[in-house]
């Protein structure tokens, strides 16, 4: 690994460690008038604990990251005041530590769709996001100081070479990772991938904050509308990268030809947001551009979600060399 944020990843399972989270998250449930009512119910995964806290309340969850999602925190609140009417205002965060502290978002997304696999539902759930994206926007100078990751189509293709250049993460030659010659080929790239990134940026389209993990698991839809949450991957981005795994999911869910024009109708709605600023067909090219871009964009945050010493890490080794070479892929759409 390029970096050493593993070494300094806590060690969630001692009971030192527990302790001091527990005692925080007692201390912040009785600020707000609530109780723990019952033993916790973890969650690990090597870039997160999650504990969903039984109270007098209802459920409340407790979420604890690991350095290289740690700015999941400070996001959720700043976005909790930037369009609150679209994420959920926590409870607290401690942003050094990565804690945060959250309401129950009642069900999600998928567990609708489960009921009713209609595609209208992620109809309504689209403009919300873009508009939770277009409040971000003015802000996303303030996001990247706070230390949201940094991958604005202006750095994305430096962003490259230096993934390039970590060649234990890309796993050259072994079975699960990069082959020598996807290797050479993505190096030789390196100046069309560039050219990729500046026409994207001349559009002018502004960057915000951009999920990169929004799929139906990682949307509430509830009696208040629909909010987003799971920000770990999230980075200051062409607002329209979003585009590359949202798609990718509903199509894998409903079984949908890369081609559909149901798929073409959900990215159009999406788009609508911007509508006022540009026109459509400029609209389409910047996300068939951040789309493809946006493979490198999931490669580092599956890095930084896995540059922890925990041994877990090795079953989603895979993630990062294999997102890297789906730049290769055809652009849906």
């Amino acid at each position: 690994m390029t970096t050493t944020a593993g070494e300094r990843a806590p060690d969630w399972s001692r009971e030192q460690w527990q302790v001091r989270a527990r005692s925080w998250v007692d201390a912040q449930l009785s600020r707000a008038g609530l109780r723990v009512t019952g033993p916790v119910q973890p969650r690990v995964r090597p870039w997160s604990l999650v504990w969903r806290v039984p109270t007098d309340g209802g459920p409340v969850w407790f979420k604890a990251n690991n350095p290289g999602t740690v700015h999941e925190a400070v996001l959720i609140a700043a976005l909790a005041g930037l369009a609150p009417e679209r994420v959920l205002a926590p409870i607290a965060v401690d942003p050094a530590r990565g804690w945060s502290l959250l309401p129950d978002g009642g069900e999600s997304l998928r567990d609708v769709l489960g009921r009713d696999p209609d595609l209208a539902h992620w109809e309504r759930a689209l403009p919300g996001y873009a508009a939770l994206q277009l409040a971000s926007a003015p802000r996303a100078d303030e996001l990247i100081a706070l230390g949201v990751p940094d991958h604005r189509p202006e750095v994305l293709a430096g962003l490259l070479a230096q993934l390039l250049d970590d060649r234990e993460s890309l796993r050259i030659g072994d079975e699960d990772g990069l082959s020598p010659e996807t290797y050479e080929r993505l190096r030789a790239e390196l100046p069309a991938y560039a050219e990729r990134c500046r026409r994207l940026a001349d559009i002018g389209i502004p960057a915000t904050v951009q999920h990169d993990d929004l799929h139906d698991g990682n949307v509430f839809a509830g009696p208040d509308g629909y909010r987003y949450f799971d920000w770990g991957d999230a980075s200051v981005a062409h607002p329209f990268g979003t585009l590359l795994v949202t798609l990718r999911s509903i199509r894998y869910a409903t079984e949908l030809a890369a081609d559909d024009a149901r798929l073409a109708r959900l990215r159009d709605g999406y788009l609508e947001a911007w509508t006022d600023r540009y026109d459509r067909r400029t609209l389409v090219e910047a996300a068939g551009l951040a789309m493809n871009l946006g493979a490198v964009s999931r490669s580092l945050s599956w890095r930084r979600a896995l540059d922890t010493a925990d041994p877990a890490r090795a079953e989603y080794a895979d993630a990062v060399p294999g997102w890297l070479a789906e730049l290769f892929e055809p652009t849906p759409l």
